[in-house]
């Protein structure tokens, strides 16, 4: 962390964005992919609500970012990268597409894509990776944001898995399990072709995926949204 000292908004004020987001695409239900950006040099991006079954990712960062004055000086905050799966509930987009598993990595197949109701259950439940690598609208304008920021490193919210999965085992990953207390992991244990990490992997991205731990919403609400708003306030990269 920086020596700089930031005062957050007053809480009566957290209903609300300090500064309005600008939009980088359009879902395929036509909803706009919001993103603010930094005020200066985007050093991070985190993202959240990639898959629409996580939500509490989305309401973290939401929350974190509510709590500053303006928006981050060198991070990039985008709420819903899948709003249409939010407002469904849905894991995958509304084609039914998982979009971490639909980036153009080399290990990227046309196969159909499980996944899982609850950690106990049977991954059984099929959706896709999509047509082609990248075939999906919010796929293709994370990319083309990616491209126009050019951010140092990324940082992916998911749930439920609660570990920091970090190939690099960089500093930044070090940094959140060490915070956190979570596991600092090199990968999740099983296969993610197609994922964004994938795709961060082949193309010289530094991607840390953020996994929230299965917990109630206002413990993670308490425990990790004061580690987002650091993470805004000082990226450390």
């Amino acid at each position: 962390m920086g020596d700089h000292v930031v005062s957050l908004r007053p809480r009566p004020l957290w209903g609300t964005f300090p500064s309005p987001p600008d939009t980088y695409g359009r879902s395929l239900l036509d909803l706009p992919l919001e993103v603010w950006r930094p005020r200066g040099e985007c050093r991070l991006l985190i993202h959240a609500g990639i898959h629409g079954e996580e939500p509490e990712t989305t309401y973290a960062l939401s929350r974190a970012l509510r709590q500053l004055p303006e928006a981050p000086e060198h991070v990039a905050v985008i709420l819903a990268a899948n709003p249409d799966g939010l407002i469904r509930g849905t894991r995958g987009n509304a084609r039914g597409v998982d979009l971490n598993r639909n980036f153009p990595s080399r290990d990227w197949k046309a196969l159909p894509v499980t996944h899982r109701s609850t950690l106990e259950d049977e991954s059984d439940i099929i959706l896709r990776s999509g047509d082609a690598p990248a075939s999906e609208p919010e796929t293709l304008a994370l990319l083309d944001l990616i491209a126009d920021l050019t951010p140092r490193a990324v940082v992916a919210l998911h749930a439920p898995l609660g570990c920091i999965d970090d190939a690099n085992v960089s500093p930044l990953g070090k940094r959140l399990s060490d915070r956190t207390g979570m596991p600092l992991v090199s990968d999740v244990g099983y296969p993610t072709p197609g994922s964004f990490g994938s795709w961060g992997s082949d193309n010289g991205v530094a991607v840390v995926t953020y996994e929230f731990p299965r917990e109630a919403t206002e413990v993670l609400m308490r425990d990790h949204v004061p580690v987002l708003v650091e993470l805004l306030l000082d990226p450390g990269i």
